[in-house]
């Protein structure tokens, strides 16, 4: 994590790929919180603690939270928020990409944050709505605000 710069490292990722992703100033300010006031206690309390642990989250023993687990406890929280969802991870990348696509982001500036080796993959999660679809035509397309010409009656 580089809080100067904004980023995480996403060390082996989806698709075992690395890489650096921008972040969000409220997301690097709950990262700090858990780093100052939980992720210490996970270390000395762990019974399987390595202090010198790269892994951003850790389980109860102090070990690397492994994406399972990680799935699991996302999965809690969303199912407590009423949201009847599966595949919470996922359904996380999905939403970044729709919602950085719908405010106009380059497709493959999404394809980069997701990691993705081909565009193919990444046009599977952002399917457009059309209502945005329609705002995006009518702002952009030189031709959309033309009215038809119609025949005078006689």
């Amino acid at each position: 994590m580089n809080i100067e710069k904004r980023t995480l490292f996403i060390r082996r990722g989806k698709g075992k790929k690395d890489r650096v992703v921008p972040t969000g100033e409220r997301a690097l300010l709950w990262l700090e919180k858990y780093l100052d006031e939980s992720r210490p206690v996970l270390v000395s309390e762990g019974k399987k603690a390595d202090k010198e642990n790269n892994a951003l989250f850790l389980n109860a023993q102090g070990g690397a939270m492994q994406p399972y687990t990680l799935g699991k406890v996302v999965s809690k929280y969303v199912k407590s928020a009423g949201i009847d969802k599966e595949g919470c991870c996922h359904l996380f990348r999905h939403s970044m990409a729709t919602l950085m696509l719908e405010g106009g982001a380059d497709i493959r500036y999404i394809q980069q944050m997701l990691g993705h080796a081909k565009l193919d993959t990444t046009q599977i999660y952002t399917r457009v709505s059309i209502k945005k679809l329609k705002e995006v035509h009518m702002q952009t397309h030189p031709g959309a605000l033309l009215k038809p010409k119609r025949k005078k009656k006689k």
